[in-house]
């Protein structure tokens, strides 16, 4: 596969506490700017997903990650060359917004009303299915 072709990772941080997800409004003058996301960030070049999501979640919102589970879910938006992979968190630390414009711990039915970025919608859809 050339490289103009092959799937950039991107990891998306799950971070549920007592029934509530963390997720992030996107800068206005990022894509999707203005919608809400699981926090995280594109793979670099030899890290692995725990490597990167340690680094974007300090970067991000200055969170320190205590603990990294599975991937839940992976997908990618059509016409897309990022494959988001969604994989549970523990974090310790109040978000600090370095990059984002808001967040929120929202529910699961809260967050099915929130506009998501396309493939957190989809990723919502899948959590609300498998519980």
């Amino acid at each position: 596969m050339s490289i103009e072709n092959r799937l950039i990772d991107v990891v998306a941080a799950v971070v549920e506490i007592s029934g509530r997800y963390l997720v992030c409004k996107r800068p206005m003058n990022k894509h999707h700017g203005g919608l809400w996301e699981f926090p995280g960030g594109k793979v670099e070049f030899g890290e692995s997903f725990s490597e990167a999501l340690e680094r974007e979640l300090r970067e991000e919102l200055e969170l320190e990650v205590v603990s990294i589970g599975k991937t839940i879910f992976s997908s990618s938006e059509v016409g897309s060359r990022f494959r988001i992979n969604f994989i549970g968190v523990s974090v310790s630390g109040k978000p600090v917004l370095n990059e984002h414009e808001d967040y929120s711990f929202c529910s699961l039915s809260t967050l099915k009303d929130l506009p998501l970025a396309p493939v957190d919608h989809e990723f919502v859809l899948h959590l609300e299915v498998s519980q």
